[in-house]
């Protein structure tokens, strides 16, 4: 006869299983907690996540079936592309390393190695720098310049780690030419070719400073691209001795410019430079530019900037009869002109077919030849000693 109790006890019998239930035999059991499937790093809900630290996905066992991480980056969502190792077990990004002041999100689906389907979703943020270097570019974006433009990235924070800095900008041009960087101290970095542009090239500048890491704790910010188109050629030749400027077009002579250039106690650099800045009108005071007290002149017309130091070529209207015969200038090339300016006169005229990126060479002036980090005057230095100022080797 059959009792109750000796039923009861081999039901109790059947439930005794590996892990207290019956699917330790037929895979029914209570599944393992998406955390003990899928291990993700950084850790869920980390904060202040560095750089340095790697971005995994990964199973002890069983197979990642996708993978999906978005970082959103100044109010913006952007994917972030990765690839499942052949033996599905990891997920790796393509990008090396994580971006700063960024949230993560990760979502992520596995089988583990019973076949059970796992789902995790997981967040972090990293690092928010709280100092950031950027560089100011010249030529500005879309503008059309002269053969003779060089790329210049002034930054505001002196770089320390050049060679990061200098990986993270590319400088191309169409067609082709090969184009080198050179720095100058820790807070300049210049991109030309050998030779001038040649007329019609469009130049494209890449910066990818974004999270580069310039000095110890500063980071960059900017991530962006932009293009400039040479125009064409206008090299001007100033020979002080002479008090002329030749101007010619594409190889061709336009016209010979009577100019005046610096006095025997205050003379004209020697050497190449470039427009960098075009003024209808400017004022000028020589204590700006080191001098005492000689002059302030409110109304300077048409004034082509060729130095940080203060050279210009502009129009003159005080010494009407100085262009062409005697050097009377304070270092500036002078052209004659008109108070309140006139396209006229041969300062206008030359005014009015200039472009930044223009090169202007002084000859003959009993002076020193203008320094390469003086404005543009990187053309003053031999193309070996240029490729050497690369912090890249």
């Amino acid at each position: 006869m059959v009792t109750w109790a000796g039923l009861l006890a081999g039901a109790v019998g059947c439930t005794a299983g590996g892990d207290g239930g019956i699917g330790g035999v037929g895979g029914f059991g209570k599944p393992p907690a998406p955390e003990d499937v899928i291990r993700v790093a950084p850790d869920d809900g980390s904060k202040g996540v560095p750089p340095g630290e790697q971005l995994r996905v990964r199973v002890p066992g069983g197979r990642l079936e996708s993978v999906t991480v978005v970082k959103s980056q100044d109010a913006q969502d952007f994917p972030v592309p990765g690839h499942i190792s052949e033996d599905g077990l990891r997920w790796e990004p393509d990008e090396e390393r994580l971006a700063l002041a960024a949230e993560y999100t990760v979502d992520a689906v596995a089988l583990d190695a019973h076949g059970r389907r796992s789902a995790r979703h997981t967040t972090f943020t990293t690092y928010v720098p709280e100092e950031r270097f950027v560089g100011y570019v010249s030529p500005e974006n879309r503008s059309t310049v002269g053969t003779g433009m060089i790329v210049s990235l002034e930054f505001n924070r002196e770089i320390e780690d050049r060679a990061a800095v200098e990986r993270a900008v590319r400088v191309t041009a169409k067609p082709h030419v090969e184009i080198r960087p050179h720095w100058f101290g820790r807070g300049r970095l210049d991109f030309r070719p050998e030779r001038y542009w040649t007329p019609g090239t469009r130049v494209t500048v890449a910066l990818r400073l974004r999270d580069v890491e310039g000095a110890p704790g500063v980071y960059g910010l900017q991530d962006r691209t932009f293009a400039f188109t040479v125009g064409r050629s206008q090299v001007s030749l100033v020979d002080a001795a002479a008090h002329t400027m030749q101007v010619r077009r594409d190889g061709t002579l336009l016209a010979t410019v009577p100019i005046t250039a610096g006095a025997p106690r205050t003379t004209t650099y020697n050497g190449k430079m470039v427009v960098t800045e075009m003024l209808e009108v400017t004022r000028m005071n020589s204590r700006t530019v080191g001098f005492g007290g000689e002059y302030d002149i409110p109304d300077v017309p048409h004034a082509l900037r060729l130095t940080d130091s203060g050279t210009f070529l502009h129009g003159n209207y005080w010494a009407p009869t100085a262009p062409g015969r005697v050097n009377v200038s304070h270092g500036c090339v002078g052209l004659r002109d008109v108070k309140g300016g006139s396209s006229d006169t041969p300062a206008g005229w030359f005014f009015d077919r200039s472009l930044v990126g223009d090169v202007v060479e002084v000859v003959h002036s009993n002076d020193k030849k203008v320094a390469p980090d003086n404005g543009l005057g990187g053309w003053n230095m031999g193309w070996r000693e240029w490729k050497a100022g690369s912090a890249v080797k």
